[in-house]
């Protein structure tokens, strides 16, 4: 079935809740329902067959589904992989535990390093030795391999990783390590270093191929789990996988390159963002993503989402592109508290999906920062989700009073205000982190925002920020989910040639590209991608000649010859001087990676408009009192789904959708464009 001609779906496994978007003949349906976090595919296959329902979809109608999945990262957070033996170069055995100098606080002396993902009894040594052109200067000893692969069958180990010196100049070593293990016995699955990330730096490229390792069988378990359950129920369409860098895989190419998902849910939101702004005609914008659990925030700049091999996850810097997305704990269902020193503080724990924050009813105790914004009137007891929750505001106040307001000399209502000034605070360092510390003016760009809770905060960051617009997408509850439908397949190949740049021939570079163009040549043909849709973008990382780390700026279209290398160095001059304010042309510059992205196009889906053609009166469902900054206001409240294209109203206002609410405050004015799109424009800007 082409994927146009049916049902097109989503799905977005959050912290809290599961999200699933449909589209079909231009209409957008949209489903949540509770995560189940010991079991995801149970959430995942509840929720597809609850939309099913609603919807009024069959099975066998689904002509393409993707999934961005939070399985990989959460192993990672809480340290669930699956037991990892890693084999290195002869010498090299401890690059994990040594890691980077960096410490992760510079003043406390207590600090401790990440446990290494891969324990030291566990990491074994190989004799062999390339040097750093990718000559061999000592043979592989098979023997040894031979020998240390029949102790690792004899472990039971789930998972293996190699990891060799100079492997990205030469596979040759790593390849005939993992045939020897298959010749004596070793039914583990292999993660090799020059397939997963065939860069230099020895501890990030250790450190990524053990984390792909360790997750290969976690990954392999749930996505076998999900597609078993999905065909059982008749889904003939192939899975997808969102990945870290914005872009689909498939299900098989995922289980194989689990660390490439482990940013997959917050970058399918960055995709459905940058596709909402650009229909607005922005290009420039910063995205928030706030759920129950976590904000997360990046920058995209002329419609591109920036790209990073410099991300963290947890606790460890993981290798592979990625999205440059910034989270903080800091969700709807973030729990407020009072520290050791008085202090109010909010976050990171969070009330989670079960029981949840307070006011839905279903046990909780903890004051969230949900239960303020009800507590202050921007959320509707009677309307709260829906109208599928008991929630009882008698409980919500109570708990302000007992566990933040006695604590903090307050009332139940002053305390709510600080829970999200405090809140507030929080995002509004994420969004300098990527906007400011990168080099760019927040007041040359429109926020985003969107997830259940990020329209209740984002009016008053942009305010505060100087963020001139705000755009609340019309499926903004499950924007994470809609991007998955607008999404490219993608394929990121990347090597290392350390060079100074007056070494390197165009010749050299051609053949490594030529290189990577046929890996991704060959994907795009196994994913069946028409020829009129396949597209490839070429990078190269430069830095000076001394630097620690390197900038990753784009290689002219067309036959790379001096004139292109010329134009490389000196769009890295440019870039240097944005980014950090200076620049040498007089300094040496070195050649590191380079880069080829494979890009399949997917027909973006038509959407339909809104249907209301009401009024903005009509809108209005009633006024009530609000609270802005500590100051109670007579507020208009209305019915986002009776609101028109080309409404246009002032604040304070607050406007109800079924997956998220906006809050517009004093002073500014908001529209509803064609697409049903809030656009709030805050005064400020530049």
């Amino acid at each position: 079935m082409n994927p146009a001609d049916g049902t097109r779906v989503g799905v977005d496994v959050g912290g809290t809740f599961t999200d699933i978007v449909t589209v079909h003949d231009g209409r957008v349906d949209v489903t949540k329902t509770p995560s189940t976090p010991d079991a995801p595919e149970t959430g995942v296959v509840n929720g597809l067959e609850k939309s099913a329902d609603d919807a009024g979809f069959s099975f066998g109608d689904v002509a393409f589904l993707s999934h961005g999945t939070t399985v990989a990262t959460n192993a990672v957070l809480e340290g669930t992989w699956a037991d990892t033996t890693l084999v290195t170069t002869e010498g090299f055995r401890d690059v994990l535990e040594i890691a980077r100098q960096n410490r992760p606080d510079i003043y406390d002396f207590d600090a401790e390093k990440p446990a290494p993902i891969v324990p030291r009894d566990r990491r074994f040594e190989v004799p062999e030795r390339l040097d750093e052109r990718g000559n061999v200067v000592r043979d592989l000893d098979e023997d040894a391999v031979r020998e240390l692969a029949a102790e690792v069958a004899d472990s039971g180990a789930d998972s293996v990783a190699v990891s060799l010196l100079f492997a990205f100049e030469n596979d040759a070593h790593e390849r005939r390590v993992a045939e020897l293990f298959r010749e004596e016995g070793v039914d583990a699955s292999l993660s090799l270093s020059s397939d997963v990330l065939p860069e230099i730096r020895e501890y990030e490229r250790t450190l990524t191929t053990s984390l792909n390792a360790s997750l290969k069988p976690v990954m392999d378990r749930y996505i076998g789990n999900l597609g078993d359950h999905v065909r059982e129920r008749g889904v003939g369409a192939e899975l997808k996988i969102m990945q870290s860098n914005g872009g689909l895989i498939t299900a098989e190419a995922a289980r194989e390159r689990p660390v490439n998902t482990l940013l997959s849910g917050p970058a399918a939101g960055v995709q459905g963002a940058t596709f909402v702004a650009q229909r607005c005609g922005i290009d420039d914008v910063i995205t928030m993503d706030m759920g129950g659990t976590s904000c997360d925030v990046s920058l995209v700049q002329g419609g591109d989402p920036l790209v990073s091999t410099d991300v963290t996850v947890g606790d460890y810097a993981v290798g592979v592109p990625m999205i440059d997305i910034h989270t903080v704990g800091s969700g709807g269902g973030s729990i407020a508290w009072v520290d050791k020193g008085g202090a109010l503080r909010v976050g990171p724990r969070s009330a989670g999906a079960d029981p949840g924050p307070i006011s839905y009813g279903r046990g909780g105790t903890e004051p969230t920062t949900t239960d303020a914004h009800l507590l202050l009137g921007r959320l509707d007891p009677d309307r709260f989700l829906s109208g599928e929750l008991d929630v009882a505001v008698g409980d919500v106040q109570a708990a302000f009073e007992e566990k933040l307001g006695d604590e903090l000399d307050m009332t139940a209502e002053e305390a709510a205000q600080g829970v999200l000034d405090v809140a507030n605070a929080n995002m509004q360092r994420a969004l300098r982190v990527v906007s400011v510390e990168r080099g760019y003016d927040p007041r040359d760009f429109a926020l985003v925002a969107f997830g259940g809770a990020g329209p209740l905060h984002a009016c008053r960051l942009a305010d505060d920020l100087d963020i001139p617009k705000v755009v609340v997408p019309q499926t903004a509850g499950v924007l994470s989910a809609l991007g998955l439908l607008i999404s490219d397949v993608l394929y990121d190949y990347s090597v290392s040639r350390v060079r100074p740049i007056e070494e390197v021939s165009p010749r050299a570079v051609r053949d490594v590209f030529a290189d990577l163009h046929d890996s991704g040549e060959q994907r795009l043909d196994d994913e069946e991608v028409a020829p009129e849709s396949r597209y490839y973008e070429r990078t190269a990382d430069l830095r000076y000649a001394g630097q620690s780390f390197e900038i990753s700026v784009p290689v002219p279209d067309g036959e790379v010859d001096e004139r292109a290398l010329e134009t490389v160095v000196e769009r890295f001059h440019e870039r240097h001087e944005q980014r950090y304010g200076h620049a040498d042309r007089e300094e040496p510059v070195e050649l590191v990676t380079l880069r080829l992205r494979a890009r399949g196009g997917v027909d973006t889906p038509a959407l339909e408009p809104p249907a209301s053609e009401g009024s903005v009166e009509g809108a209005i469902r009633e006024e009530r009192t609000v609270t802005y900054g500590g100051e109670p206001r007579e507020t208009r409240i209305y019915d986002r789904a009776e609101l028109p294209a080309d409404a246009s109203f002032d604040g304070p206002a607050v406007v109800e959708g079924a997956e998220s609410t906006v809050v517009v405050h004093p002073g500014q004015t908001a529209d509803v464009d064609e697409h049903g799109n809030v656009v709030v424009d805050t005064g400020g800007g530049r």
